[in-house]
């Protein structure tokens, strides 16, 4: 699992039978202090995460699998909407 922000949306004419119904976005892997790294990913979001957001996506394909059936190509998708990040360095 790791935090993203989430910079646009994908549109597919034809999507695989399993992501009927769920949202295509685009996510950007962040690091503690907040920036970006990496190359955009796609994600699969059912939890209806904003352009912006900060979100928790999820690497393990089983999740996807046990909910869409076995046949899904999807295997990162958005667990959860971040709210605050606090990094704990109080004095």
């Amino acid at each position: 699992m790791y935090l993203a922000r989430i910079d646009g949306t994908l549109t597919a004419t034809h999507k695989h039978r399993t992501l009927a119904g769920a949202r295509l976005l685009v996510a950007r892997r962040l690091e503690a202090d907040g920036s970006a790294v990496g190359e955009p990913v796609v994600v699969l979001d059912r939890l209806g995460a904003r352009h912006g957001s900060t979100v928790v996506v999820s690497t393990d394909g089983d999740l996807l699998r046990r909910r869409l059936g076995n046949t899904t190509p999807a295997r990162l998708s958005v667990v959860g909407l971040v709210d605050v990040v606090s990094s704990g360095d109080r004095p």
